[in-house]
């Protein structure tokens, strides 16, 4: 009889390193997230995405304008780091030490997940501005007005005299800050809400976005967060 039988099944032997990595993107990060780089005193700092995750130390490659001062470049610190999990479908939570290695790069060490939550909300911003959608065939053909009140990497919510209806297509077009090109999405409509006073509002997804398109609009709504913080 063979030993192996006699004093039960061998342990499990320790995982690989490679698996070991690969609990890292269970708990929701991963290398290529958007985020945003957050200040203790609730400063946004910049957008990056996070590279080269190893365990607890990644790099930072930073896509933004940033709000660094010189003084704070010259010694690590520490900062909040907010990102949105396209796996899990959810926002993440870090915070981790930081230093400039480069222009426009960043190393990042003692990272550690705070929490993860719900948040499909991450990078949004509320707003109120004048847009148009644009469709090229049905009942609702042509260029029509309609209020942007929040926008995201991934969609906007609009409100419209228009009515359109799930599955609907448009360009919508907005100039999310003065000075800067005009922004355009191709969008879905995913959800339809009628309102009582018989207007629309109308929850859309951005379909075919580029990664250029992405860090625009990412870099779009980081400029306008920090013009209203400026002004408040």
């Amino acid at each position: 009889m063979k030993l192996l039988s006699l004093f039960g099944k061998k342990p499990d032997a320790s995982p690989p390193e490679s698996e070991k990595e690969n609990d890292v993107e269970k708990l929701g990060i991963y290398t290529g997230m958007r985020v945003e780089v957050i200040g203790f005193d609730g400063r946004i700092l910049f957008v990056a995405k996070l590279m080269g995750l190893h365990r607890n130390q990644a790099e930072l490659y930073q896509y933004s304008e940033s709000a660094v001062s010189q003084e704070e470049e010259k010694e690590p610190f520490a900062v909040k780091i907010r990102g949105y999990s396209d796996h899990t479908r959810k926002a993440v939570y870090m915070e981790g030490v930081i230093a400039p290695l480069s222009q426009d790069k960043w190393s990042v060490s003692e990272l550690k997940i705070c929490r993860v939550g719900n948040d499909r909300a991450f990078f949004r911003l509320q707003t109120n501005l004048d847009a148009t959608t644009t469709m090229f065939s049905g009942l609702a053909m042509g260029e029509k007005p309609c209020k942007l009140l929040n926008i995201s990497i991934g969609g906007a919510y609009i409100r419209s005299e228009t009515q359109y209806y799930e599955g609907d297509k448009f360009l919508l077009k907005v100039r999310l800050l003065e000075g800067r090109p005009e922004s355009v999405m191709f969008s879905q409509v995913v959800r339809v809400i009628e309102k009582e006073d018989g207007g629309f509002e109308y929850g859309c997804q951005f379909l075919e976005l580029t990664e250029a398109d992405q860090d625009r609009i990412t870099q779009n709504i980081f400029a306008v967060q920090r013009q209203k913080r400026e002004h408040s």
